[in-house]
């Protein structure tokens, strides 16, 4: 098998459209905030956590590109592939259970200085993402590199 080489104009294509992926995937969080609590939350465009999983989104994006660019039996398009699995495995496993110990710790200290003057700083609680936004990232990402990378 011979690898078909990435140009200069393929590889930048890459970029576009992976960068398009995650500029929806996170305004769409903007945009669900929106509608549940009829106020904007700029923070959440930035942010990580919520729905859907702009990392899986990215990432799959990033792979399905790389797979229509070499070919979908490249080396290149198969470590895409496995980076994916990872990093959208470490979202829905390792950083949701971080974001879950520190709900837990910010109620133990809301609970052991509620009567006590406490200059307290919060941890972010909303770190990782649960199955189905990753779920929902994964195809939002492929969905939009079989849309626009042609």
């Amino acid at each position: 098998m011979r690898l078909k080489p990435l140009d200069q104009k393929g590889s930048l294509k890459i970029v576009y459209v992976t960068t398009v992926a995650w500029v929806i995937a996170q305004g769409i969080k903007v945009l669900i905030y929106w509608y549940r609590h009829h106020k904007i939350n700029f923070r959440l465009f930035v942010g990580s956590g919520g729905m859907p999983s702009s990392h899986s989104a990215l990432v799959s994006c990033l792979a399905t590109t790389i797979g229509l660019e070499t070919s979908w039996d490249s080396p290149v398009f198969l470590l895409a592939v496995g980076m994916a699995l990872i990093i959208m495995t470490d979202a829905a496993g390792v950083r949701r259970a971080a974001g879950q110990q520190a709900k837990i710790l910010n109620e133990i200290v809301d609970d052991y200085y509620s009567s006590k003057p406490f200059a307290n700083k919060r941890l972010k609680e909303l770190l990782g993402h649960t199955p189905v936004q990753v779920f929902v990232g994964a195809l939002l990402g492929i969905g939009i590199a079989l849309l626009l990378y042609r």
